[in-house]
């Protein structure tokens, strides 16, 4: 007999060699029909998979993370052999699950169609009725090479033997006729799962690198009930209205051409947003003691050697040559900053110096990695590098933390926080990273923040916070980042003078809030679908003259709030008024002005505010003085 540990502490008996299916059907028939996946003694395991000895067991449902992405891995394998079905001369490549869903990558010869998508969509449903159970086993690399030589399937063989100088066998998964190289787990048969969708296909090179050939990848999510699959598909849907490429163009906001591919192109409206954006920024950086400087674009290769990126990072970097020496044009803004402390002696007494800088940055991203704002050439990096004592870290992440927590507050963006902690591969002692480590993580609880454990996803030069802000879908996105930097001082040798008089070597605190403002205007354009508030809002008062009659009066009404600091338009096309509105409406135009005859003869506007129907009279001076507060308090409707 063993003592199986189960949830909350529950010690059960059984005989030795039960499976965790079994203590899941032993829990209850609502538990053994949810699970997907056990973790005994913390490892993920298959289900079937016999308990020998005493453990500590959880039966993971489609609830927990690692039972969500077993559930949708083994979609994906049922994916691949409904494809294999139909298409018998497809090459298969990879299929994980990922974030929302899952993928699998062929190589076949002509792109899949939406009616192809459909086909295997009914072949999958099939498959799943046919409930096969996923069958693990195992072969030598010799055995799996001449195993998938023999099928040619290439992409397979070339991952088998990057595997076989391991010396372990190889793991698979048979399903029926279909056998894929996996490593599992898999829930217990493909009948399991219960509602699924493709929802696109797209070209993806293989691993990645426009130098393997381009693969037909087919995106796809699974749930365990359709009303949660019909929610996410929505959401979807919502997701394509708001897609910031979409309304930076209908907006007049950004462009994107073929001669500067991932390069975005401001536009007067977008400039707008982007410099109201920014001076947001140095308010509140102004407000909390940073100092602003700017560095050069290019500098020479021999800084980028000192700091390690040009061996690390020269790749995704644009370089040349100017009087016959190599510069590179910069990718980050913290090597510069370096040579702006080293300018001069520093004393502990001026520390922290906390430097800002608004630097515009190049990286060469693979072209087929690029989307929209999200993922570009060449942004601004809202970057602030701080030089401290190692004493003084606990203290400054706190005050950054606030100041992050005042700025996605502003955009109603709640947050998460992620802790990353120290990689195989580091730099520096361990004793130096616990304290580090310790430091974050005693910050963010010293102001009543929680936050979850990456482990081992630290920096090589140090622990990180990563802020993840939820949009109003409820998607996150990775923005704000506190990175503690030990090795980068050290490299540049710089130095303050402690209060023994002795030389010591700095901390620096690498840090975004925006993470860049390009990709910041795309999450906040799809997070308010558009319709920014007032203050950020490029247009934020529309005129529309009833008559021609009405158009001087119009224009002095601009005037009036244009001297109050309102950013308005009048528009004096000789349309119908109905059709001018609904026109501001798809604008997303926080206010609408409507000004006839009785509006002129009582001193009042008739005045549209975005999301109500019908005008609200008012005087010129009551209404000036309601959109100013609302552009003061930065509120949001």
């Amino acid at each position: 007999m063993i003592n199986v540990t189960l949830k909350g502490g529950v010690v059960k008996e059984y005989e030795n060699g039960i499976t965790a299916m079994e203590v899941a059907k032993d829990l209850g028939m609502g538990l053994y029909k949810a699970a997907c996946v056990a973790k005994i003694n913390g490892e993920v395991k298959d289900l079937r998979t016999p308990l020998n000895e005493d453990c500590e067991l959880q039966i993971l449902t489609f609830d927990d993370e690692d039972g969500k992405s077993t559930y949708r891995h083994t979609a994906s394998h049922v994916l691949a052999q409904a494809v294999k079905r139909l298409y018998p001369e497809a090459k298969l490549a990879i299929g994980p699950s990922i974030e929302n869903g899952f993928y699998y990558d062929f190589d076949v010869e002509n792109p899949f169609t939406p009616e192809d998508l459909e086909k295997i969509e009914a072949e999958m449903k099939k498959i799943i009725k046919e409930d096969l159970p996923l069958e693990h086993f195992e072969m030598t690399p010799e055995e799996a090479i001449a195993y998938y030589k023999n099928l040619g399937e290439i992409y397979k063989v070339e991952l088998v033997e990057e595997h076989a100088g391991k010396g372990e066998n190889i793991s698979f998964y048979k399903q029926g006729e279909f056998t894929e190289l996996c490593a599992g787990p898999h829930v217990a048969s493909t009948g399991r799962i219960k509602a699924f969708k493709l929802t696109s296909c797209t070209g993806a090179y293989w691993r990645g690198s426009e130098k393997n050939k381009m693969l037909q990848r087919i995106y796809a999510t699974a749930f365990t009930k359709k009303e949660d699959l019909d929610a996410y598909l929505e959401a979807i849907e919502e997701a394509k209205k708001r897609d910031h490429r979409k309304l930076g163009k209908e907006l007049g906001l950004f462009a994107f051409r073929d001669e500067a591919p991932g390069m975005p192109f401001y536009l007067p409206n977008g400039m707008i947003l982007r410099n109201t954006l920014i001076d947001y920024w140095q308010q509140v950086h102004r407000k909390w003691d940073y100092l602003e400087i700017s560095t050069p674009q290019i500098m020479k290769r021999s800084l980028w050697e000192t700091s390690g990126h040009w061996e690390h990072y020269h790749d995704d970097m644009y370089t040349t040559v100017i009087d016959d020496e190599d510069f590179a044009i910069k990718p980050m803004n913290c090597p510069g900053t370096i040579l702006v402390y080293d300018l001069e002696p520093h004393s502990y007494k001026e520390l922290p110096l906390r430097y800002r800088e608004l630097g515009k940055v190049h990286r060469n991203e693979l072209s087929g990695a690029l989307h929209g704002m999200f993922r570009v050439r060449c942004f601004t990096q809202d970057d602030a590098h701080i030089l401290l004592a190692p004493e003084m870290i606990r203290d400054e992440v706190i005050r950054i933390a606030k100041l992050f927590d005042e700025v996605y507050s502003v955009f109603q963006l709640p947050y998460t926080i992620e802790l990353s902690t120290m990689p195989e591969d580091h730099i520096g002692s361990v004793e130096d990273w616990e304290i580090a480590t310790k430091n974050l993580a005693d910050a963010i609880t010293s102001i009543g923040k929680t936050y979850i454990i990456n482990e081992g996803d630290g920096a090589f030069y140090g622990p990180k916070l990563d802020f993840h802000i939820e949009d109003s879908l409820g998607r996150t996105w990775q923005c704000g980042t506190i990175q503690l930097d030990y090795q980068l001082p050290g490299r540049f040798n710089l130095e303050y003078t402690g209060a023994d008089g002795e030389k010591h070597t700095p901390v620096m605190i690498h840090r975004v809030v925006f993470g860049s403002v390009e990709r910041f205007i795309g999450v906040i354009t799809e997070h308010f679908a558009g319709a920014f508030p007032l203050w950020l809002a490029p247009e934020q008062i529309r005129i529309l003259p009833i008559a021609d009659r009405h158009h001087e009066a119009s224009f002095e009404l601009l005037s009036k709030l244009e001297a109050e600091g309102f950013r308005g338009t009048v528009d004096d096309r000789s349309e119908k008024t109905g059709y001018k509105i609904r026109e501001a409406l798809l604008k997303k135009i926080p206010y609408i002005i409507v000004l006839g005859d009785k509006d002129i003869e009582n001193g009042t506007v008739s005045v549209r505010k975005r999301g109500e129907d019908g005008t609200t009279a008012m005087k010129l001076e009551e209404f000036a003085a309601l959109a100013k507060s609302q552009v003061e308090n930065k509120e949001i409707f």
